[in-house]
C-alpha cells in the first residue's frame, strides 16, 4: 500500500512540475499589454486555468489513492476471490499509451504553429481513447457474460468500480477535446485553442499512468 500511495505522489509531483515548467517561458496566447516589463528576468505567470487543472489533479490523486488503499485492506477479507483481469486490458492499455504519444504530438506541433498536426494529433489521440473506453465497456460485458457479476464478490466490485472511476475522468478529459476540435472546425486560430491542447496534453499522461497503476494492482494482487 505505502508503495502505491508513493508512486501516485510522485506523479502528481512529476505533473506539477511539468505544468509549471511549461509556463514560465514565452506564451504567444498570452496578451501583451502596453507598458509590460519584458525584461529577461521577467517570468510569466502559472496560468489561473493551469493552477486549477492542477488542482483537480491532485484532488483526482488523492481520490484514487483512497481507492487502491480500500482494494488492498479489503483483499485481505476471507470473502475475497481474486477475478483474473481480461486480456483485452492489454489492448486497452496499448491504446490509452498511443493516444497519450499523439496528444504529445499535437502539443509540438502547436507550439510550432503547424496547425494541420495538431488537428491530426488530437483527432488520433481522441480515437485512441475511444478505442480504450470501448475496450473497456467489452471487458465488462465479457466478464458479466462470464458470471464476474458486481455484487457476487468483493474483487469484482472494486474491478467494476476502479476501472469505471478511470472511465469517468477520461470522459471529462474527451468534453474539452470535443469542445476544442468544435472551435477549431469553428475557424478559431491556432493560438486560441493551444492552451488547450496543452492541458489536454497534461490530461492524458496523467491519467496514463493512473491507469499503469491501476492496472499494476489489479495484475498482480
Amino acid at each position: 500500500m505505502t508503495t502505491t500511495l508513493v508512486a501516485l505522489a510522485v506523479v502528481m509531483a512529476t505533473v506539477i512540475w511539468w505544468l509549471v515548467r511549461t509556463s514560465v517561458g514565452a506564451s504567444p496566447w498570452v496578451e501583451e499589454r502596453p507598458g509590460a516589463d519584458h525584461s529577461p528576468t521577467s517570468t510569466l505567470p502559472l496560468p489561473t486555468i493551469k493552477i486549477g487543472l492542477g488542482v483537480f489533479m491532485a484532488v483526482a490523486t488523492s481520490l484514487f489513492a483512497l481507492s487502491i488503499s480500500a482494494y488492498l485492506m479489503r483483499r485481505e477479507g476471507v470473502d475475497w476471490r481474486p477475478l483474473a483481469p481480461p486480456m483485452v486490458l492489454w489492448f486497452n492499455t496499448a491504446s490509452l499509451a498511443l493516444g497519450s504519444v499523439f496528444f504529445q504530438r499535437a502539443r509540438n506541433a502547436s507550439r510550432s504553429g503547424q496547425a494541420a498536426g495538431m488537428r491530426r494529433g488530437l483527432l488520433a489521440g481522441g480515437a485512441c481513447t475511444l478505442a480504450f473506453l470501448a475496450g473497456q465497456f467489452w471487458a465488462w460485458r465479457s466478464l458479466d457474460a462470464a458470471g464476474y457479476y458486481v455484487a457476487s464478490n468483493p474483487a469484482n466490485a472494486f474491478f467494476y468500480f476502479l476501472t469505471a472511476l478511470h472511465g469517468l475522468h477520461l470522459l471529462g478529459g474527451l468534453w474539452v477535446w470535443g469542445a476544442t476540435l468544435v472551435k477549431m472546425r469553428r475557424g478559431a486560430a491556432l493560438e486560441q485553442v493551444r492552451m488547450s491542447v496543452e492541458l489536454c496534453t497534461a490530461y492524458w499522461h496523467f491519467l496514463l499512468v493512473i491507469w499503469m497503476i491501476l492496472f499494476g494492482v489489479l495484475l498482480f494482487t
